[in-house]
This record gives structure tokens, C-alpha cells and sequence, in this order.
């Protein structure tokens, strides 16, 4: 049961489920080789992409250009697929308990159109054996058909990283894995034509999916660390990316630092294998203790600003804070599950008058998905400035700059560091 050769002859088709930040470069990429089929079940986003439009604002328009793709919501169209490829979200709901309703929508959708000797790619972060135990059964269920003797799976985790220029598709190994040995190699031998620097042959799907998650995971862990140490050195008077500095001289010394961490990789997967560790009668204590205080830093971040207005400010519910970044990182437009988000409602709750500028976030997707309004005329009379993302447009920011829209006793809350020892007229205060 092969396929690469009738794809690499446009004999047959590849299509690519989910066009979000995951599946449209990947669709994109094989397009300039194969012939594919773009598949989203929002019309409006694909309605943009038939212009050229990335929606998730990662893709140029030159990206489009010269590649053998057709967009489509049509499940019709996806039936001329061959080889599909399945990029939807996994998101865990407000218990962060994993929510597998896309990724079994999904499933259903190809059982209806899967034929004999088709392949399915998994791409999404989940739990070790979703895949077999969770997709498979839908696929077989819809379809009739039985794994391996009429089709073939197959799980190739996502490594991209949204914001990222260096660190592409095409120049970061690609994982893959496969239900048997030919279809490891087939799905092998396509992900090489796209991705340069070449792809590792995991020895199982299990393999596969743990090694993706505990990519996140181990990052996760990691930054919870510096932030428990930047509380640490904060009631020590030392600042946190000093001390981190010095440490790094030494050559095995690990460089994570500290900050909000949220987004829909870092701040979500360690779920999905606590999830199922929990399942098997194992209740992890080092991932959720990283992921306990990586969820409250918003609150750490809060009181700080908090303690800072009460003890300057005679009436708190005239002070002004100005939120500089509310995407979930630097130099995106991707707004899902920043963090940002729950220092502003915390800070909101107070009775501050918050005010919030983003040069890449959009203020109706704000708007509709957190009730919040975009800033884009600054005022000169702010008592506290957080900049809680660095974006590359606020790096030459100076001392003058915050001074002339700040009043006198201002703080300058830093998270990043961006503006180490570089405010002088205001209080400075970083994680």
C-alpha cells in the first residue's frame, strides 16, 4: 500500500485538515511539490486564503504564489484526497482537562471520505495514544474499513513556531512515525521533500506523540523554575536576569527565563499527559507543580502593579495603566490563551482604568474574545506601564520615551527585561 510516487506524479491528491497557524504552512509547503487540497471548515478563512490572506497573519502573501493548492469547506472536494493530513487544535476546557471534540470531528470527516489505500497523518500535540485509541476507532467506525489492511495511519508532530523566522518547516527535523514499517517510510519519504535538514523514524506512533508532548512539557518545567526563582530573588532585592546572566557564563548552565507563558503549546500540552498519566494511576507532581505557578503568575504580576498604584496614588480608581502587548508572545498576532489577558481582568477588577496597546494583535479579534478595546493613542499621564510583550516595535523605547508618557511616580513594570538598566527617571520593577 504506497503512495508516495502517485503523489509525487499528481496522481493523487494530499489534503490538509485545519488551516490554522500548523496546517497552512505545511499545506503551502507540499504545494509547491504535490497537489493538495486546503481544508477548513470556516468559509470566511477560506475565503482569505483563496485571495492570498493568511487569517492567522504568519503566512505573506508570496507564499501563495506558485503552488498547486485548492481551498475549500466542501467535504465533496475533499474526497478526491488521497493522503490527508490532520493540523486541528487540541485545547483543554476551563477544568484543563483535554478537549478532543476537534480532533474527533476531524476523525469523522475523514471516515466519510476515506477510500482503500488512503493514509492518515496526525500532526496535533496530544496525550501518548490518542492517536490509536481515540482517532482510530472513529476513522474505522465511519469508514467500515480496517487499519493497515485498507488504510494506513500515520503521526508526525508540528514543530513550528508561530512568530519565528529562523526556525521554519523546512529547517527543523521533522518527527514521523507510521502503523507498520511501510507506512513510516512512505510518510517518511514525503515529509523529506519539504523539509530540508531531514526527518527522525520514530519506532512507534506512542513514541511519537510522547515525544512531542514532553518537548513543551520539559520547557514548561523549566520556566516555572525562573519564575519561581525571579519571586524568589524579587523579596531578596536582586533582579532576576542579572542573576541569569551570571549563571549562563557557565557552559552547561540551561537559558530559560521568566514570564507569562501561555499560548496553545507550552501553556496547554502538559495537560494532555498529566491527563493521561492520572488515567493510569500515576498523578504527576513536577508537571503540575510547573504548571501551577506558570498559571498564577498573572496574579503574581497583578499585585505587583496593584501594590505599586495603592501606595502612590491618593484616589486608585483615577489611576491610569497602560498594558503595552496582549498577544500570547512577541511579534504575533495570535491572541488564544495569552496570559496577558488574565493580568488585565485581574487589574480591571480592581477598579484601574486599563488601557491596552498592541501593534500586532487585532482589536476586533480582542473585542469579541475578551470584551477588551485596543489603545492607539497614548496618553502622558500613565502611573504604571507594563510591557508584558517585547514586540520588536517597542525595543528602542528609552528612558525619555516612558518619562513622556508617564507621571513622575510611575512604574515601569519590565517582564521581559527588555529595559534592564536603561530607566532611570522611574521606578523600574521586572520578573
Amino acid at each position: 500500500m504506497k503512495i508516495y510516487s502517485s503523489l509525487v506524479n499528481k496522481d493523487a491528491k494530499l489534503a490538509v485538515i485545519g488551516l490554522g497557524y500548523v496546517g497552512l504552512p505545511i499545506a503551502l509547503e507540499f504545494a509547491k511539490k504535490l497537489s493538495v487540497i486546503g481544508f477548513d471548515i470556516n468559509e470566511a478563512r477560506v475565503q482569505q486564503m483563496r485571495q492570498g490572506i493568511d487569517p492567522s497573519g504568519e503566512m505573506q502573501a508570496k507564499n501563495f504564489e506558485n503552488t498547486d493548492i485548492v481551498f475549500t469547506s466542501s467535504i465533496s472536494v475533499l474526497k478526491e484526497a488521497s493522503f490527508f493530513i490532520v493540523a486541528v487544535p487540541t485545547p483543554v476546557d476551563s477544568h484543563n482537562v483535554p478537549d478532543l471534540r476537534p480532533v474527533q470531528k476531524a476523525s469523522e470527516t475523514i471516515g466519510k471520505v476515506i477510500k482503500k489505500g488512503d493514509y492518515v497523518v496526525y500532526e496535533f500535540t496530544v496525550y501518548p495514544g490518542c492517536t490509536e485509541e481515540d482517532c482510530l476507532p472513529i476513522i474505522q467506525e465511519q469508514s467500515g474499513l480496517k487499519i493497515c489492511e485498507d488504510f494506513k495511519i500515520g503521526y508526525s508532530p508540528e514543530r513550528i513556531n508561530p512568530g519565528d523566522k529562523k526556525n521554519t518547516l523546512s529547517t527543523i527535523i521533522k518527527v514521523v512515525s507510521g502503523c507498520d514499517e511501510e507506512s513510516r517510510e512512505e510518510i517518511a519519504k514525503l515529509y523529506e521533500l519539504i523539509v530540508k535538514v531531514g526527518v527522525h523514524r520514530a519506532s512507534s506512533i506512542k513514541v511519537a506523540e510522547a515525544a512531542k508532548i514532553i518537548e513543551n512539557t520539559q520547557r514548561d518545567v523549566n520556566i516555572a523554575l525562573m519564575n519561581e526563582l525571579s519571586i524568589i530573588f524579587d523579596r531578596m532585592g536582586i533582579n532576576t536576569f542579572e542573576v541569569l546572566e551570571a549563571a549562563g557564563t557557565k557552559w552547561n548552565f540551561l537559558k530559560f527565563f521568566p514570564g507569562l507563558v501561555g499560548g496553545h503549546c507550552i501553556g496547554v500540552d502538559p495537560y494532555y499527559l498529566t491527563y493521561k498519566a492520572a488515567e493510569l494511576g500515576f498523578n504527576s507532581r513536577v508537571i503540575l507543580s510547573g504548571r501551577y505557578i506558570n498559571d498564577n503568575m498573572g496574579n503574581y504580576v497583578s499585585k505587583k502593579v496593584i501594590q505599586h498604584v495603592i501606595a502612590h496614588s491618593d484616589n486608585v480608581k483615577e489611576a491610569k495603566v497602560l498594558v503595552m502587548g496582549a498577544t500570547f508572545k512577541e511579534n504575533v498576532s495570535d491572541i488564544r490563551n495569552s496570559k496577558v489577558i488574565d493580568v488585565i481582568k485581574t487589574l480591571k477588577s480592581y477598579y484601574l482604568n486599563v488601557f491596552v496597546h498592541d501593534p500586532s494583535a487585532n482589536s476586533a479579534e480582542l473585542e469579541e474574545e475578551y470584551g477588551i478595546h485596543l489603545t492607539k493613542e497614548l496618553d502622558n499621564d500613565y502611573d504604571v506601564v507594563m510591557v508584558s510583550v517585547p514586540h520588536n516595535s517597542y525595543a528602542d523605547y528609552d528612558d525619555a520615551y516612558f518619562s513622556s508618557i508617564t507621571k513622575h511616580h510611575a512604574l515601569i513594570a519590565d517582564l521581559k527585561g527588555t529595559y534592564r538598566n536603561k530607566i532611570t527617571s522611574r521606578k523600574y520593577w521586572s520578573l
